[in-house]
């Protein structure tokens, strides 16, 4: 573990960091599904601590190209000088790199991640014509929300099945309200009260949300309550308009509000 910084906070839920561990040994690539919001970035910091791993992180989006993951060559100063991209760097490194809701890239570009998810753990750079061999501790992993509309894109099975997959969900109630009174440092009534909220949010699902609360977002309103924002307008802000922009389905949400913090 790396000894001169603190571990990045993370209450488990099953055997997720065992398997974590014994995947990283078996240098076997990891697919991290759930919700957004419900810790999987927070795991992989806390993972990459563990293991006394450099950690880079790739957010993905539909404009991702190989050449931003592997690397570019670029002008300066009169002279062209190759600029390596952040899988290269954690392909030289020996590093984890995480690559953040992998279903927003484009097939194209996740073609480029094969070669390192299987016994090879090859590199091709095509613009330099070299072949990197990943260096001991490097890690491929990715995460996606399989619930959001997005991941209808999801990955090709031939993609899928090069990965081990752990699956994620936001925490049992107990563990939420440790976490947002941790997270916060609020007293856990205040926690107890915004996880009660969220739980009843959640069941709003399949009534116009999109999406429900994040345990992520019930830390952002718990630590405005706790720097003395009035605890209504703190759900307004930091819990129900990253929600909706539906002035009905935001008016449901604030009556949830009003009831639970009578």
């Amino acid at each position: 573990m790396a000894a001169d910084t603190p571990a990045p906070y993370y209450a488990a839920s099953a055997e997720e960091i065992a398997l974590f561990e014994h995947c990283h040994a078996q240098e076997l690539a990891v697919m991290i599904k759930g919700p957004t919001g419900c810790g999987k970035t927070r795991f992989v910091e806390h993972m990459a601590w563990r293991l006394d791993r450099p950690l880079i992180t790739v957010a993905c989006h539909d404009d991702l190209s190989v050449s931003d993951l592997v690397g570019r060559f670029l002008v300066r100063d009169d002279t062209t000088v190759w600029q390596d991209g952040p899988l290269t760097r954690a392909v030289r490194e020996g590093a984890i790199c995480y690559l953040d809701e992998i279903v927003e890239a484009r097939q194209d570009t996740v073609v480029v991640i094969h070669s390192l998810t299987d016994h090879r753990r090859l590199l091709p750079i095509d613009k330099t014509g070299e072949t990197l061999t990943a260096a001991p501790g490097f890690q491929l992993v990715v995460s996606y929300n399989p619930g959001y509309q997005h991941a209808l894109k999801d990955f090709k099975p031939s993609t899928r099945q090069r990965f081990v997959a752990l699956e994620f969900d936001f925490p049992t109630f107990e563990r939420e309200t440790e976490i947002v009174a941790y997270e916060a440092d609020v007293p856990r009534a205040t926690a107890h009260g915004l996880v009660e909220l969220a739980w009843r949010m959640r069941r709003l699902e399949d009534r116009g949300l999109a999406e429900v609360p994040s345990t992520r977002l019930l830390v952002a309103t718990a630590r405005l309550i706790a720097c003395g924002v009035e605890a209504r307008q703190a759900c307004r802000v930091a819990l129900i308009a990253p929600l909706t922009d539906d002035p009905e389905v935001a008016g449901a949400l604030a009556d949830l509000v009003d009831v639970a913090l009578v």
